[in-house]
């Protein structure tokens, strides 16, 4: 059981001791009194007894029920039982009319409110009933002990609304607090689900923008060495080169998102080195004319931009080399004024890119639909795995293509809020699922 949850039971015990004690002084009190009037030793030695009795009947039957805040028949059992020994209390020694200070807190916690008030009304009408039974009795102290009684309901009345409330605001209390408690738990398992969801998005798109895209240079690289080795040993050769050395890199990249740490390659070199050494190795798998261009003043970036766009070169890389049939592609990493961007321009054969999104759409977060019209099993995580990532450190991308009129893709981050973001799983903004695609017509990018 958690704090929360014992928090409410423990409270109404540590409420009710005070009760406790305030019956023990009720009791001790009373028998005082009783010990040293005037009546019989035999009536002292009675009405102690029922007084005494009290004690274990409270203990053993009421305190339960009072704890537990609900009426059945036990509870009228238990108010039945301390009138039968409250009455022979006083019947043997009027003194004993002192114990209503604990029978009438006992009769309203013990019993609903109506019936409460009944019972501390009769409770407090036993000594005057008694005095009139037994006779003998001044009218003077029959007035008095009327009077007595007739204050003992006005206060019985007023004492029994204010326990009610009591014990009313204190149930309250407790129900907040379990409530309280199944909310905490509530809102701990969404933040864990949660969680799990953007951790498994974060390794989805990591495992899609390295292993991924390295697995399918590598089978390519393989099968075109292999239709060369017979022919051309050492153009061969040269494809196993790359492959061995994509696979160390793809190596280390696994590495470094298993462990959550920088990529391998901007770990000792800058995004300008990181994006060259991009160009220059799809232009060794492929043949084309890969060309990376730096405007404007170089300038140190904040990591999670800076693997954005690494992320999002090595996702346009991709998409040419297995869709666009293109002769050419540039890079450009451009330095503005309080921003950053990334254009990625081929001039392959182009897509309908708001078909391709409208697929994207249909086939959700982990569907086939997308990319470049591919139909390729990993290409819902592309345009969409890029905008996402983009996104996530208040940047935009957007997408111009028409077939036959080659492709281009823009990243644009401002450098003032997004030095502070984490490149953590987040919803994409709004802004950016409105420029994700957009046509030929629109006049290009801005």
């Amino acid at each position: 059981m958690t704090r929360e949850a014992r928090r409410g039971p423990e409270a109404r015990v540590r409420w009710f001791g005070l009760w406790d004690s305030y019956f023990v002084i009720c009791y001790l009190v009373t028998t005082g009194l009783v010990f040293t009037s005037a009546v019989p030793q035999t009536g002292r030695l009675i009405a102690i007894g029922a007084l005494t009795l009290i004690v274990p009947w409270y203990a053993g039957i009421g305190r339960p029920l009072m704890l537990r805040h609900e009426s059945d028949r036990r509870n009228g059992v238990f108010a039945g039982g301390l009138f039968v020994l409250f009455g022979l209390a006083t019947a043997v020694d009027l003194t004993s009319a002192f114990a209503l200070f604990a029978i009438v807190p006992m009769l309203m916690m013990s019993l609903a409110a109506r019936p409460a008030v009944v019972a501390g009304v009769l409770g407090n009408l036993v000594p005057v009933t008694m005095l009139w039974l037994q006779g003998g009795a001044t009218a003077p102290l029959m007035l008095f002990v009327l009077l007595a009684s007739l204050l003992g309901i006005a206060l019985s009345v007023l004492l029994g609304l204010w326990i009610k409330r009591v014990v009313r605001q204190n149930r309250e209390h407790a129900e907040l607090i379990e409530e309280l408690r199944q909310n905490r738990e509530q809102v701990a398992r969404l933040s864990h689900q949660a969680g799990t969801s953007a951790e498994r998005e974060r390794l989805a798109r990591e495992i899609h923008d390295t292993l991924a895209q390295s697995l399918t240079s590598i089978i390519s690289l393989v099968q075109a060495a292999d239709a060369e080795v017979e022919g051309a040993p050492a153009v061969a050769r040269k494809h196993l080169a790359l492959v061995g050395r994509m696979a160390t890199e793809s190596l280390a990249e696994a590495r470094a998102f298993v462990a959550d740490r920088t990529p391998a390659s901007l770990r000792e070199s800058s995004l300008a080195q990181a994006l060259r050494r991009q160009a220059d190795g799809l232009a060794a798998q492929t043949g084309l004319l890969a060309r990376f261009a730096v405007e404007g003043d170089e300038r140190p970036l904040p990591m999670a931009v800076n693997v954005v766009l690494l992320r999002a070169a090595q996702e346009a890389g991709t998409n040419v080399r297995k869709h666009a049939d293109a002769r050419a592609v540039d890079l450009v990493l451009r330095y503005g004024e309080g921003q950053v961007g990334l254009r990625v321009t081929d001039d392959g054969k182009g897509f309908d890119a708001v078909e391709a999104e409208r697929e994207v759409a249909e086939a959700g977060p982990g569907g086939s639909g997308g990319g470049r019209g591919s139909g390729d099993a990993d290409s819902g995580f592309g345009l969409r795995g890029m905008a996402a990532r983009v996104a996530e450190i208040g940047g935009v991308m957007s997408v111009v293509s028409r077939r036959g009129a080659g492709t281009v893709v823009e990243v644009k981050v401002p450098l003032d809020g997004a030095a502070g973001r984490p490149a953590g799983p987040s919803a994409p903004r709004p802004e950016t699922a409105e420029r994700l695609t957009e046509t030929a017509d629109d006049g290009g990018l801005g």
